[in-house]
């Protein structure tokens, strides 16, 4: 069973679907409720395993397919027939996820701190992960991860955040959600191409050392992509320069909208 909050301004109004990262919760939009409620209708949902969603709820074989199913059978629920989605490090895959599958209930991405390619640091860190995963207490692995992505002291409270999340977690849920990174560029090298149709803005910290390379790449190839670096800022861009970050995707989805709009017209 997943988890999730409405905030509902005024029917007709549009949806904004928010998907945190892992390790994370809902609880990480606490930043963008507040201004995102003057302008749409907001859903927060508790990925699986996460915040106050079920745990154990997994088969063999599942993906980050299945993962982008459970947040489409929220949508299913609330007869949520399209949505802008804000996703935020790893719950950018799945946002992506959601496009690539179900491309007629995604209106436009906004993807803060993406992720969409591994360098040969990250995947040495992912590496050891899982050499290690069953072993090691998963949230020292878990504080070691995002202090490597969230090194600096600015970086803070944004760590912490996660970190505390992450202890509502559990070893098995942990492993889980790492073996999904198993294999993962190719998967996302495909996301890219076939997610192209899908209005998209990255919204990257400048400071996001590990991630920002690739999608500059990636939004240099592709016209339909856009990429937005915020100053000041780590990965988790949202926590970091939340009135910045707010104010881009704000612009951004209302763009979106206006540009829909015409057409219909």
């Amino acid at each position: 069973m997943i988890h999730y909050r409405t905030y509902l301004k005024q029917e007709g109004l549009p949806w904004v679907t928010f998907i945190h990262g892992a390790g994370g919760s809902s609880s990480i939009w606490f930043k963008q409720i507040r201004e995102y409620r003057k302008h749409y209708n907001i859903l927060l949902v508790d990925l699986r395993g996460h915040g106050k969603s079920e745990k154990g709820n997994w088969e063999k074989g599942d993906s980050f397919s299945d993962i982008a199913k459970d947040v489409v059978e929220v949508l299913d629920t609330l007869e949520i027939p399209q949505t802008h989605v804000v996703g935020m490090s790893l719950g950018t895959i799945v946002a992506q996820t959601m496009a690539d599958n179900h491309p007629d209930r995604v209106k436009s991405l906004v993807l803060g701190g993406a992720i969409i390619r591994l360098d040969i640091r990250t995947k040495f860190l992912l590496f050891v992960g899982h050499v290690s995963k069953k072993i090691v207490p998963y949230m020292l692995l878990y504080k070691l991860l995002a202090y490597i992505v969230m090194p600096q002291k600015k970086h803070e409270e944004s760590r912490m955040v996660f970190v505390n999340e992450a202890k509502k977690m559990c070893q098995k849920e942990f492993v889980k959600w790492f073996s999904l990174t198993q294999l993962i560029n190719p998967y996302l090298s495909r996301l890219q191409i076939s997610t192209t149709s899908i209005p998209t803005l990255f919204l990257m910290g400048d400071e996001d050392y590990l991630f920002i390379p690739p999608v500059e790449k990636v939004v240099k190839d592709i016209a339909t992509f856009e990429m937005i670096t915020i100053k000041d800022s780590g990965h988790v861009c949202n926590i970091d320069q939340p009135d910045e970050f707010n104010r881009l995707s704000i612009n951004y989805i209302a763009r979106i909208e206006r540009q829909n709009a015409a057409i219909l017209v």
